[in-house]
């Protein structure tokens, strides 16, 4: 199977990527960035908001790996968002990570805390910079995070250049089916954070079953469920067995049946619901 999937714009992007979500800003988090990297991952994802972006792009550095070699993901937080803010946000995240350019960009956040009759106008504006940014060469993607349809809705109506991909969370237990299908009638692809539940899915009787006949882990079928369904999973972990685990999902396939029985799992959030503020 190919381990690329194709953006909008033609842009190839890695089926499955590594995400640094409350990793922390040390010489640690750069060490594991190295590992993952030299592990197979090409895909890094990180964000204003997480503190880390300094160590994620000295341990970028630090694999040797070649530049247009590794597809590098960060966002812009809720309190820059407006195009002045959200253009002097990116310099700052491109001379955090130390790059001249980032891959893709995105809006981290629908709805502003405190400004929630304002998100339709504040998302336009914020994202005039965004097509900005393309425009230039700086970004060679961009996109949205947490969006729902009614968001998605908004953008799509006022854009010049659509979004190329939303980032959600989605993992067994958490379909989003007309999310998910709203975006591939618009050609966004889907990103997956938090893909295995935050950590709670281990265990589930399903995935369990499911693993055994495979002869892999619950984690590799809930990756595997992902990205069978044309979404790019973004697991975390510090534990190198385990990133070493999560990325060994491409020589098995999930039956249709098996399919089905992951859709079927009971339905739970686990971060906030992006129709509030936040």
């Amino acid at each position: 199977m190919d381990k690329d999937f194709e953006l909008a714009n033609k842009i190839k992007i890695p089926r499955i990527g590594y995400g640094t979500y409350k990793e922390e800003a040390s010489e640690k988090t750069s060490q594991i960035i190295t590992f993952a990297i030299k592990n197979g991952y090409s895909l890094i994802d990180t964000a204003t908001r997480y503190g880390n972006e300094k160590y994620v792009g000295i341990g970028i550095k630090n694999s040797k790996i070649k530049r247009k070699d590794i597809f590098i993901t960060t966002k812009l937080w809720n309190d820059m968002q407006g195009y002045e803010n959200a253009i002097k946000s990116f310099k700052n995240s491109l001379k955090e990570i130390g790059v001249k350019y980032i891959d893709l960009f995105l809006i981290h956040w629908p709805v502003v805390k405190g400004e929630e009759e304002k998100w339709k106008e504040k998302n336009l504006d914020t994202w005039k910079a965004f097509e900005y940014l393309y425009e230039k060469k700086l970004v060679r993607a961009i996109g949205v995070s947490n969006f729902e349809i009614v968001h998605l809705e908004n953008l799509l109506k006022g854009c010049k250049i659509k979004p190329m991909v939303n980032q959600i969370e989605m993992h067994p237990g958490l379909n989003n089916t007309d999310l998910l299908q709203y975006c591939k009638k618009h050609n966004i692809i889907v990103q997956a954070y938090s893909p295995l539940g935050s950590g709670k899915i281990q265990g589930n009787e399903v995935l369990s079953e499911i693993a055994i006949s495979h002869n892999k882990s619950p984690s590799q079928i809930a990756l595997r469920w992902c990205v069978q369904k044309g979404v790019i999973p973004l697991p975390k972990s510090t534990n190198e067995g385990r990133i070493k685990e999560n990325i060994n999902i491409f020589d098995f396939t999930l039956s249709f049946k098996e399919m089905k029985q992951i859709d079927g799992m009971k339905q739970e959030r686990f971060f906030p619901d992006p129709l509030l503020g936040k």
